[in-house]
């Protein structure tokens, strides 16, 4: 995931520069079209993550463990919303202009959004496959406490990994040139950086691959379970496999692409170090894809509905009490209806 200067340089893209590697170039693209991207991001996702909020905090007459993980994607999705109204200003007004604190905390706060995302909406998704294929395993006895362990657990995972970032500068020009971006070439001028970098793509792609094996481990048992379970009542069944699949809708949607273009440069930058044209395509593909990483702030509250009965049913609740009937139904309705299609 790349964050560029939009100060152009014009110079040869079929040939390094000298002393090897491809220079820092401004990529235009990214003052274009991530802007309009990120607003989407961030008024999509306030609208849905405050009433998620409200309903958490002041509807759910009781929180369950499921409830407690979900509360933490929410956390999660606020951290990062609030960082990017920063970024906005900056690709808007072409400098950035809140100093070197900001920068390395503006960093920080996105990217390990990402990763908490991931992470708890895999834990969701494990913790449901328990409910409905191992029913006696002592993990559906959790605790709201247990839950808090092991939402502390999750935390301390995603931000381990990510902390060295807040311990280097990242701003880069000075004046109204300024500029706070992670990294914009092969090479850079401290080692400690360019291995903090080389992390950073590693775990782009692993916490992408290996939860993303688990959603569909989970997604397949399940939906296996339920074909062989032909007695009883298969509502939890169903349930669950539209909870997985909502929850690997969102990784692909917001996820995949920037981890196919991480390992598309870490290809260039390993086999064809030469090619800075193919570089920079790449680079402005990562760009693009950045966007949709925050999408998933305001895709979010569509795992809370799918996932968890009782945060429904205080949505439904909250409505005015003219519309809570027709609107209540309506809702059940169209439920109903995906539930039915994902579960057949």
């Amino acid at each position: 995931m790349l964050l560029e200067s939009n100060h152009s340089v014009t110079f040869n893209l079929s040939t390094p520069a000298p002393g090897g590697g491809c220079p820092p170039v401004g990529i235009q693209l990214e003052g274009v079209i991530l802007p309009p991207v990120l607003t989407v991001d961030v008024v999509l996702g306030l609208l849905g993550n405050v009433l998620a909020l409200w309903i958490f905090c002041w509807k759910l007459p009781s929180w369950s463990p499921n409830s407690l993980l979900l509360f933490q994607l929410v956390a999660a999705d606020f951290l990062a919303l609030l960082s990017l109204p920063l970024r906005i200003h900056a690709l808007l007004a072409g400098h950035w202009v809140f100093g070197d604190a900001m920068c390395r905390l503006n960093l920080f706060l996105m990217f390990t959004n990402r990763s908490a995302s991931i992470a708890l909406m895999t834990v969701v998704a494990i913790y449901r496959y328990f409910k409905v294929v191992h029913p006696h395993h002592r993990l559906n006895r959790m605790t709201k406490r247990q839950a808090g362990w092991v939402s502390a657990a999750v935390w301390l995972l995603v931000v381990a990994p990510r902390a060295p970032m807040l311990a280097y500068s990242h701003i880069k020009g000075s004046g109204n040139g300024t500029q706070c971006f992670f990294f914009t070439s092969y090479k850079e001028s401290s080692r400690a950086l360019l291995a903090l970098v080389a992390t950073h793509r590693l775990l782009t792609v692993l916490e992408f691959v290996f939860p993303f094996a688990l959603l569909l481990f989970c997604s397949l048992r399940i939906a296996g379970f339920l074909r062989r379970r032909q007695m009883g009542k298969p509502d939890k069944v169903r349930k669950a496999i539209r909870v997985c699949v909502v929850i690997i809708a969102v990784f692909l949607v917001c996820f995949l692409p920037t981890t196919a273009t991480t390992v598309g440069l870490w290809a260039v930058r390993s086999f064809r170090p030469w090619d800075c044209a193919a570089f920079y395509t790449l680079t402005q593909l990562t760009i693009v894809s950045f966007g949709l990483n925050f999408l998933n702030s305001a895709l979010d509250p569509l795992v809370y509905v799918f996932s968890s009965s009782t945060f429904r049913k205080a949505l439904v609740s909250s409505l005015p009490r003219r519309l809570r009937l027709r609107r209540g139904r309506m809702f059940s309705r169209f439920v109903g209806q995906v539930h039915h299609r994902v579960a057949f």
